[in-house]
């Protein structure tokens, strides 16, 4: 008989397999695929012994650890879906997100302890509180901690033929960069799938090693979650991302693989502690979650002496849709490699990518003409939880329309040059702000940089530059936008620049342009910071 396609199987398959395989470090903790399942398992018995039924969303207000992975598998296991939360977010959002979502149960870090004080009171649904690193101690939070919960629960491991693929498994909320975040639903099927297509881009080896350096609670963890389990590979936990703390762990678990997005690439490239360690297992770097300029995968290629390649994909897509490692039969040299190794990348195997115009037709593949990306994917969402117009707007036409402008070549690779509302309009020309920012990275003293459109008197908007240099360098505004103005055509460089020491962003690691449009358009009654 056909068997429901539900991420539940990887690690089913992976206990059956690899039982002594390490599967998960998380600081001094060890636990081989045997062990791992059993956690698994118990934490699925503690869910439904709790009160927890299918359908039921679990919370988890947690950093990278162990309990947030067996969380990937447990809370599905018992038939509950897994929310997890954005640890970076207020207390006002968080508690947005647990009443939009009808959570019934949340685990969390002690850390959070204050936050979740804070806001608990305004929450309609939420049932019972646990802590997850620490013993209770208020009366408001259950008096077992999750292993105090695991070691009393008795494990519960459904027949796989009781699941139904369509259900919902998990609930991821966008950034909310723009309004306020909305549920992505991601079903048994979208999530397996997803893991399978993922696994045949990167091409990953049985039983190889990734750090976790890409939160958790951040679109289904890029499906390394789920097909690392399915070869039996080793998940390292990473708590926080701290650079000195990844060379160390990357020496000590001879790690192959990770993902970052340009922040995180650019501080790994830049630290001085690199020199100090042993990286030559790092095979592979994966840059997503906002464009990545060919100078940052030159830099990790030559200093971190490994493949790296950008990717492409949102919240709503489980996430990844298309991958830039260089087709069989492509071979660009030098800079032009660098470009297409920086690009959004090609379409994963599942997905199907069109870019298209404000009537819905596909624009030239001329890798000139832009268009809006729009996808369908065997990891593209269910819909958004409990909007169900929103869900038809997105979805229209049978495709999700993503709201990124690119382009695309005859070759297939997309070039994301922009979200919708970040497309500069200076005196009737459209400007790209990534084109921009990818061509002030190049200049040897910056660190990182946003590109904004600001009020003009005489062509409406014009880029401005928000620049971060690297420590100990020194450039002039004068001195960025001649540099700029060499590369590209002088109305798409900044009229202005300013330095600044650091750039907002959101928990998973993408400039806040919206709060930097909100500052330098104060005092003009216009829309354009949303």
């Amino acid at each position: 008989m056909n068997l429901p396609l539900t991420p539940v199987r990887f690690l089913r398959y992976a206990e059956q397999q690899y039982p002594r395989n390490t599967a998960v470090v998380c600081g001094g903790d060890r636990y081989n695929y045997t062990q791992f399942a059993a956690r698994v398992a118990r934490l699925a018995g503690a869910l439904r012994e709790s009160g927890v039924k299918p359908g039921d969303r679990v919370a988890l207000l947690t950093g990278n650890c162990h309990r947030l992975l067996e969380a990937y598998y447990g809370v599905v296991e018992a038939g509950a879906v897994l929310l997890p939360l954005n640890t970076r977010l207020a207390a006002g959002e968080l508690a947005y997100i647990l009443n939009d979502s009808g959570t019934k149960l949340l685990f969390f870090q002690s850390q959070f302890m204050g936050t979740v004080d804070s806001f608990r009171g305004e929450l309609r649904a939420l049932e019972s509180y646990y802590l997850l690193d620490a013993q209770p101690e208020a009366s408001w939070i259950a008096p077992l901690n999750y292993d105090a919960m695991l070691e009393r629960a008795s494990p519960c491991r459904p027949e796989i033929t009781s699941f139904d693929e369509n259900a919902l498994a998990e609930l991821f909320y966008t950034s909310g960069t723009s309004a306020n975040p909305k549920g992505v639903m991601l079903t048994h099927r979208n999530i397996y799938l997803h893991a399978l297509n993922t696994a045949l881009s990167h091409k990953p080896e049985a039983a190889g090693v990734e750090l976790h350096t890409i939160p958790l609670f951040h679109a289904n963890g890029w499906g390394v979650a789920h097909f690392l389990t399915l070869l039996g590979g080793k998940h390292v936990m990473v708590p926080k991302f701290d650079p000195a703390e990844i060379f160390l762990l990357i020496e000590r678990e001879r790690a192959n693989f990770c993902s970052l997005v340009p922040a995180m690439a650019t501080a790994l490239v830049n630290c001085p502690e690199r020199t100090k360690h042993d990286l030559t297992s790092l095979k592979r770097v994966t840059i997503g979650g906002a464009a990545a300029s060919p100078t940052l995968i030159r830099e990790v290629e030559e200093k971190l002496n490994c493949e790296c390649f950008s990717g492409y994909g949102l919240t709503e897509t489980a996430p990844s849709l298309s991958l830039a490692a260089l087709k069989p039969g492509l071979n660009p040299q030098g800079e032009a490699r660098f470009a297409a190794l920086a690009s959004s990348g090609y379409a994963m195997p599942g997905c199907e990518l069109r870019v298209v115009d404000e009537n819905d037709r596909d624009v030239p593949r001329d890798g000139r003409a832009v268009g809006e990306v729009v996808a369908r994917s065997d990891g593209v969402m269910q819909g958004y939880w409990g909007q169900p117009e929103s869900t038809a707007e997105a979805m229209r036409g049978g495709w999700f329309h993503t709201g990124d402008m690119a382009t695309w070549n005859e070759d297939g690779y997309l070039l994301v040059v922009d979200r919708k509302k970040d497309m500069i309009l200076s005196g009737g020309e459209n400007i790209s702000s990534l084109e921009v920012e990818k061509a002030m990275l190049a200049h040897p003293a910056v660190l990182e940089l946003a590109v904004i459109p600001v009020p003009d008197r005489r062509w409406g908007e014009v880029p401005k530059a928000l620049v971060v240099l690297k420590p100990g360098a020194t450039a002039t505004e004068a001195e960025l936008l001649e540099f700029c103005r060499s590369r590209l055509s002088h109305y798409k460089c900044p009229q202005s620049v300013e330095f600044l020491d650091a750039l907002p962003r959101t928990g998973t690691g993408k400039v806040l342009k919206r709060e930097l449009r909100k500052k330098y358009w104060k005092d003009r009654n216009s829309m354009r910071p949303e």
